[in-house]
């Protein structure tokens, strides 16, 4: 499992493991809030999917928000093989992210703290890594469809990385595009960290503020 954690190069499409036509089982309800964790959402909700790093902590980050996010769930995204299992991807042979789909109320949580948020809470210049987890379904990533959010998504990017440089980091690595389809993880990862409080969390920041808001296009 070490071994494969450490592959850091995408696979080719025809190199990918096949996967299979069934969903995964997994939770019914939010460990959390209880709310349905694949929906339906109610009326005005939107989706963004993110990936920076383990999906542990990286979920917890955004459940964290409050009221205006409704639900958060854990899964893989980006990537090629139908329906994967956690071992697979791990196995850097899926393509595959692991991510945080986010469903959220915009009138209540604008788009732009969630973009502040994901920012902040890793170094989106690590490339196919976050800390000291190596591994091709640890980078970082913001997926979705809409182009107005795309739009926004690219102009947080612009801006934090000018924040960035100004700070000696490097060139911001994530990737803004549509995913694909979110395959929900299994049930045992989904709100992890609120299942298991002293469990693992290798999220770590860079400590310098995303100016999401200040002249930025983005809620």
């Amino acid at each position: 499992m070490l071994f494969f954690r450490k592959r850091a190069e995408m696979p080719a499409p025809d190199q990918t493991l096949p996967g299979r036509p069934t969903p995964l089982p997994t939770a019914e309800r939010h460990f959390v809030n209880g709310r349905p964790l694949k929906g339906p959402y109610p009326a005005g909700v939107e989706t963004v999917v993110f990936g920076l790093g383990c999906f542990w902590g990286a979920e917890r980050k955004f459940w964290q928000l409050g009221d205006g996010v409704f639900v958060t769930a854990v899964g893989y995204a980006a990537g090629t093989t139908p329906n994967p299992t956690y071992e697979e991807v791990c196995s850097g042979m899926t393509g595959h992210n692991e991510v945080v789909l986010v469903a959220y109320d915009p009138a209540a949580m604008p788009f732009g703290t969630l973009l502040k948020t994901f920012w902040e809470s890793h170094d989106p210049t690590q490339g196919m890594r976050q800390g000291n987890d190596v591994g091709t379904q640890y980078r970082s990533g913001i997926y979705l469809s809409d182009p107005a959010r795309l739009a926004e998504a690219e102009a947080s990017r612009d801006a934090y990385a000018a924040a960035l440089k100004a700070r000696g980091f490097g060139p911001i690595t994530t990737e803004i595009r549509d995913g694909g389809p979110f395959y929900f993880a299994e049930e045992y990862h989904q709100q992890y960290l609120a299942k298991n409080p002293g469990g693992y969390c290798g999220l770590g920041g860079t400590g310098v503020s995303c100016p999401v808001g200040i002249g930025v296009a983005a809620e």
